[in-house]
């Protein structure tokens, strides 16, 4: 199976189900643990979905549109703290 086809499937059995576990993926898409995880990795890459304390769950349009925010603007008055924005510190802003 592709790459794509993989990550396809789960973020659908995530968004399905979500929150989901690593194990409830493994079982229902019927994958290895390895096609999994590098799939949930590219999944995160893509600012997708969200892992926390073994749980899985898709990320919302604005939580995505966010973290992309975060991730590729550095001089943001803002940042996620623990799934909490924050205003960044001012000797933060522009670095």
């Amino acid at each position: 199976m592709k790459e794509e086809d993989t990550d396809w499937l789960v973020y659908h059995l995530i968004a399905k189900g979500s929150p989901a576990t690593v194990e409830r993926l493994i079982s229902e898409s019927g994958l290895g643990a390895g096609a999994i995880e590098a799939s949930l990795l590219r999944l995160e890459r893509y600012l997708l979905v969200e892992r926390n304390q073994g749980v899985v769950r898709v990320l919302s349009f604005g939580e995505a549109l966010i973290r992309c925010q975060l991730k590729y603007e550095d001089d943001l008055p803002y940042c996620i703290e623990n799934g909490v924005i924050k205003a960044r510190k001012k000797d933060h802003v522009g670095k």
